[in-house]
């Protein structure tokens, strides 16, 4: 599971490949235009960027301009329906990764998302780290105080997106939709059941009001860090 930074002004398409990369259990964050691509890249970390040429306000080679110019080195997979030579060399140039013409097949674009996580100094996280848990998505360990706690699949998934979102909260149909997007049986029982038995498994002696998962009344769930 990587994150990744869609920035794609074409909604429709947009959920399309928003769909398409949550079955790869992929987190996807979407900007509709240059200007919030450029504010998210200032503040969050992903492990790979999809940019859109042709954007308002700011076009993709100025949001990738303005964020290798920083110091940015989130590999960045650009999208076009450019297919000339010349407009391929200037995205990767300017410091594109990669590059994909439109139309498309979505296992094309998963594939070259493999590709670029597998590149040496790509950022994801192959371990991530929440109070004494530690969790290795490659390996799928889960383990406390240095012990290994046993999840089931779906549960496992869940815990991973928690702690790649950290301090962030999620409606229940967010994490349906995020994290179980291709499960025909997500439900918001099956969801409640899920963090019930992480609870249960990661908690401890712990009080609830002290668990892993923490419940915002009438808004969703977060991790508690």
């Amino acid at each position: 599971m990587a994150k990744i930074l869609l920035v794609e002004d074409d909604e429709d398409f947009a959920l399309t490949l928003i769909a398409g990369l949550s079955n790869e259990r992929h987190t996807v964050e979407h900007a509709l235009d240059g200007d919030l691509a450029v504010d998210l890249l200032s503040c969050t970390e992903f492990d790979v960027v999809i940019l859109d040429w042709d954007l308002p306000s700011m076009n993709g080679i100025e949001v990738l301009r303005a964020f290798r110019n920083r110091g940015g080195k989130t590999p960045v997979l650009m999208l076009t329906g450019k297919s000339d030579i010349t407009d391929k060399e200037t995205g990767l140039d300017t410091g594109a990764d990669d590059y994909l013409t439109k139309p498309f097949d979505m296992r094309e674009l998963v594939a070259r998302i493999r590709a670029l996580l597998r590149r040496p100094g790509a950022t994801v996280e192959n371990v991530l780290r929440a109070r004494d848990l530690v969790l290795d998505p490659v390996k799928h360990r889960l383990t406390k105080d240095g012990k290994e706690v046993h999840l089931l699949p779906r549960d496992f998934a869940l815990l991973e997106f928690f702690m790649r979102n950290q301090d962030q909260v999620f409606s229940a149909d967010t994490l349906l939709s995020r994290v179980w997007h291709a499960d025909s049986d997500a439900s918001s029982e099956g969801l409640r059941a899920a963090i019930r038995r992480i609870r249960k498994n990661v908690d401890g002696d712990a009080e609830l009001s002290d668990s892993i998962i923490e419940n915002i009344s009438r808004v969703g769930y977060r991790l508690r860090t």
